[in-house]
């Protein structure tokens, strides 16, 4: 099998100086559609904030992309940040430029320099999300849902290795939602590994995932729980 993209044995995570989770083990893969369930404050966004460096691990071994999360020095993380896709509820996006610059702004700030490399680049990932035609558009004159496909546009600009989505959903309407979880669960045919938190159960089964539940301070694999179940036969032998 190949090499774990995450690795965390025994990791201990708080948030101000409460434990949110103990003894987390968790190895995730290459292609791998992980959701993150649990109640508000299980610790669910705590996972995934130790996972690119926005919060520290307390205790235990944490691997995430061959860094160590444990003993990482800051001026390390905006290096693994740039191998990750994130995807936050609340869009994140530069309300004082459009769209195309929104792209443009990072694929600078991560190294590139060539104009129509560039430029090529964001058309490639605004196709993949629906909304080619729509670089020229400010934050503001977007739905909801179209600043979200953007945000996940964003997330694909350097074939991340691994995306994590924090509630992607929780702002929008159902069919919407849909879209956007099909959107990310077609970018984990790629090879990337996505991890997903929501409230949204009814997700788990028109995408199927692993699915890992934070309850009661632990990470459990709950995977078969929300395993489509084949149909019984009911026909009657005569």
């Amino acid at each position: 099998m190949e090499e774990a993209l995450i690795k965390y044995k025994d990791v201990e995570i708080h948030q101000q100086e409460l434990c949110v989770l103990s003894e987390v083990n968790l190895e995730l893969h290459k292609g791998e559609f992980i959701y993150l369930i649990g109640k508000v404050g299980s610790g669910k966004t705590s996972l995934l904030k130790t996972i690119y460096g926005e919060l520290d691990i307390e205790s235990g071994e944490a691997e995430v992309l061959g860094y160590d999360m444990h003993t990482i020095k800051r001026k390390y993380i905006p290096r693994l940040r740039r191998k990750l896709g994130i995807v936050f509820q609340d869009f994140q996006l530069l309300i004082d430029r459009d769209v195309f610059s929104n792209l443009e702004f990072v694929l600078k700030a991560t190294g590139w320099k060539n104009k129509p490399e560039i430029k090529e680049r964001i058309n490639e990932v605004l196709g993949k999300v629906g909304m080619e035609h729509k670089g020229y558009k400010m934050p503001n004159e977007l739905s909801g849902g179209e600043q979200q496909r953007i945000v996940i546009a964003r997330a694909m600009l350097n074939s991340p290795a691994i995306v994590l989505a924090d509630e992607p959903t929780g702002n929008l309407d159902v069919e919407t939602g849909e879209l956007i979880v099909k959107l990310l669960h077609d970018f984990c045919k790629t090879g990337s590994c996505v991890v997903m938190s929501t409230h949204n159960l009814q997700m788990l089964r028109l995408f199927p995932g692993r699915v890992l539940q934070c309850e009661n301070h632990r990470l459990i694999d709950v995977t078969s729980e929300y395993e489509q179940k084949p149909k019984e036969d009911k026909r009657v032998d005569i």
